[in-house]
């Protein structure tokens, strides 16, 4: 690691192959944790590279546990984090209201790292007990179109790196890499990311895959769509600019989204929203995240019906019914 670390701190950057191998090593604890610090700590400083970062997911795609659910036409709906903004849980709940629309959700998602409450610690207080177990994922997603995939079981070798990004405490690569190593390999994405860097990087690697993407970004710095200004959303066939207005939308501000400082404050704003006590503000960017991932799927269908389709899941109550079922299956 001595020999990396110097060959970085020169402004070099690594291939693919090399990437891939130190992110192997890292899982294997061959470095300790002051090496694994410094080394993360380089993509703090500058930008990674596309080689870099389809290395590192390499790495990781063939570390994980894998998950056979092909059977379904899954979507996932993931954002990298690190956007420190501390939005409510606006992923996790778009997941519930794509589910409660009726397609298949197969929700990647960890413990909170850079903010108040992440997707894990928001199902973890609600009783949801995390498993690996193939069987109970399908019946899961077969019963209440939607499984929850907590990114620890899967890629139990990143526990050498985990006590780092902990004491860290901010945002790194490991938020990039998050969505694109979802166990299951759903065939549909909607992805928030915190950098239009980031989205462009995606936005490259993802064109190379054969699966149906959305990339977003707020361009006031949200990894998810927050109506709070402006937002990109590229694909694989178009990329556009969007303001609030196009989806018939009002603008909101960043109070109205904020989601609290600890986990049950994250988790009482969270259920208003699935109980239909959400403010307007709040309903508007879950069912603007949710149309973005129906149209993911299925851009045929045009935007104005994801967005009627993603309204209806959540005021008639559907999307709560995913939840209440996701949460008593055993």
């Amino acid at each position: 690691m001595k020999d990396t670390l110097q060959y970085l701190f020169d402004h070099k950057t690594l291939g693919k192959e090399d990437a891939k191998l130190i992110l192997q090593n890292m899982a294997a604890g061959k470095y300790n944790e002051a090496e694994m610090a410094a080394f993360i700590s380089v993509y703090l400083m500058r930008s990674i590279t596309v080689e870099e970062l389809a290395g590192f997911r390499d790495a990781l795609l063939e570390l994980c546990t894998p998950v056979d659910l092909s059977e379904f036409n899954t979507i996932d709906v993931c954002g990298t984090g690190g956007d420190e903004k501390n939005t409510f849980n606006i992923s996790t709940l778009t997941s519930f209201v794509v589910a409660g629309a009726g397609e298949k959700v197969a929700k990647h998602g960890n413990y909170s790292v850079s903010s108040a409450c992440g997707s894990s610690n928001v199902l973890e207080y609600f009783g949801y007990t995390f498993s690996s177990d193939s069987e109970r994922l399908k019946r899961e997603i077969d019963m209440c179109n939607i499984c929850y995939l907590h990114a620890p079981l899967f890629n139990p070798a990143m526990k050498n790196v985990a006590p780092v990004r902990q004491s860290l405490r901010i945002k790194t690569f490991f938020n990039m890499l998050g969505p694109m190593v979802n166990p299951s390999n759903p065939g549909n994405q909607l992805i928030g990311v915190f950098s239009l860097d980031v989205a462009r990087l995606y936005h490259y690697l993802y064109q190379d895959s054969e699966k149906q993407f959305c990339i977003i970004h707020s361009l006031d710095g949200y990894d998810e769509i927050s109506l709070t200004g402006s937002f990109r959303a590229l694909t694989r066939t178009t990329e556009r600019t969007f303001v609030p207005g196009d989806l018939g939308l009002d603008l909101v501000s960043p109070a109205d989204i904020y989601g609290g400082s600890t986990v049950e404050e994250a988790a009482s704003v969270f259920l208003r929203i699935l109980e239909g006590k959400g403010s307007r503000a709040q309903n508007d960017v879950v069912v603007a995240n949710a149309a973005l991932a129906l149209y993911c799927m299925d851009e045929s269908s045009g935007m104005e019906r994801c967005l009627e389709r993603a309204r209806q899941s959540l005021e008639s109550g559907k999307a709560y019914n995913a939840f209440k079922q996701l949460i008593a299956h055993r």
